[in-house]
């Protein structure tokens, strides 16, 4: 039986002859609260401490050496009464706290989610869970995002100091650096080049960047406004780009049906703020109460984007949530796999479309540029681009745009419609 704590301070005092120090705390959030005792010696919070760091799930009093569970001291505190385990009920710890993340975690070994966690993991996988254990999400998690209306928004071209209605240039040539620039996929110089050589109108490159920025603010507007109802399929994917060298990411997804890209998204990350922003501009101009489908491959940011989402007040209420399913690898291994790769394989080819307009740039040097050409590149494709498999129509067809016979023609009525 374990003696109190006065007497075991006494003979601590009398065996080495000065009194027993507090405990030391590394940082201000491992100060134990005040009203936690020993459930052992009944010690006061003094001589407490965390025994395993930031996961303040145990606690050790330094007077007789024992542990206990933190579970049973903060009963009484609310803010740890808050997060539970849903499979055992078990309040769960503060694992790991980030700027945009917090993660919660069930410490219970026993926990059903554990145990049936570890009963699906395949033989070769059980042998490498207990060899690098760190690589397998067995224990329930919880993660609570911080993210900030700021931090929602979407990517958007910045203002351009050019005013595009008053240029030096006629608006005939306007629309016909857009068509080569971006329609023909022609870098900046090719571009200038062309038009030097062909029409004998002497502008720079710089010049044809100019206009693509400013021609940009309005066809995002346009492309926001028009891109019209999705289908119940969407797909959606992320490919890389270079913005001074380092790799950025443009999300998209498309409708499958109708072949529309209803979501475009420039940022430097593949996580879980852009995946969120995706998926709520991706859903936005459904109907209500639409069933949804979204494809992605195996990239986690979709599925805790999703849990975001419905998180949120004005989506808790909903009663038809999207179902998400993921297409991985290159060979139908299971049934999901299988029945959706052809959705899976739209995205593919729009990333590689989208690349063959990105190659002649060679990167970019700063992110601007990079969401200026994803803009443009969104515009052609929705409302431009004619699809074999739409036969040869585009995605979104604006009845204003019918009455124009050139493309130049109608990069300018989608420029003047937009502002």
């Amino acid at each position: 039986m374990v003696k109190f704590y006065k007497d075991l301070l006494e003979e601590y005092k009398s065996k080495y002859n000065k009194p027993l120090k507090p405990a030391k705390h590394r940082a201000d959030n491992l100060q134990v609260p005040n009203l936690i005792r020993c459930l052992h010696c009944k010690g006061p919070h003094q001589f407490i401490y965390f025994n395993d760091g930031k996961k303040r799930a145990q606690l050790k009093c330094k007077i007789c050496k024992n542990t206990f569970k933190i579970y049973k001291q903060f009963k009484k505190l609310k803010k740890d009464l808050e997060l539970f385990c849903p499979y055992c009920n078990r309040s769960l710890y503060k694992w790991k706290a980030r700027s945009e993340v917090t993660i919660y975690k069930c410490s219970n070994r026993q926990c059903k989610c554990r145990q049936g966690n570890l009963k699906n993991l395949k033989p070769s996988e059980k042998m490498m869970q207990i060899l690098r254990p760190t690589n397998f999400k067995i224990n329930y998690q919880y993660r609570e995002y911080h993210f900030t209306p700021e931090q929602l928004e979407h990517s958007k071209p910045e203002g351009s100091k050019v005013n595009i209605f008053k240029i030096h240039s006629s608006q005939n040539l306007l629309g016909l650096i857009l068509s080569l620039h971006i329609s023909f996929a022609m870098s900046a110089k090719q571009t200038a080049l062309f038009i030097r050589m062909v029409f004998n109108v002497s502008i720079s490159a710089q010049t044809v960047r100019n206009y693509a920025e400013a021609a940009a603010h309005y066809c995002h507007k346009f492309n926001i406004e028009n891109k019209g109802a999705i289908d119940s399929v969407l797909a959606g994917d992320e490919t890389y780009i270079k913005v001074k060298g380092k790799h950025h990411y443009v999300w998209f997804f498309i409708s499958s049906r109708k072949k529309t890209i209803i979501a475009y998204h420039v940022d430097n990350n593949r996580g879980t703020l852009p995946a969120v922003i995706s998926i709520m501009e991706a859903k936005r101009t459904a109907r209500e109460n639409q069933k949804l489908t979204l494809v992605t491959d195996g990239n986690p940011s979709y599925q805790a984007g999703l849990n975001f989402i419905y998180e949120q007040p004005e989506f808790k209420n909903i009663k038809v949530k999207p179902t998400h399913i993921k297409v991985i690898g290159l060979e139908n291994l299971d049934k999901d796999s299988t029945d959706y790769r052809a959705y899976k394989q739209i995205i593919e080819r729009l990333n590689r479309t989208y690349k063959f307009h990105y190659k002649p740039s060679t990167g970019f040097n700063n992110i601007n540029s990079a969401v200026t050409l994803t803009t443009l590149f969104v515009s052609h494709y929705n409302f431009l681009r004619p699809h074999k498999s739409l036969e040869y129509k585009s995605p979104v067809r604006i009845e204003e745009l019918k009455g124009c016979v050139t493309i130049q023609e109608k990069w300018l009525k989608m420029i003047s419609m937009a502002a």
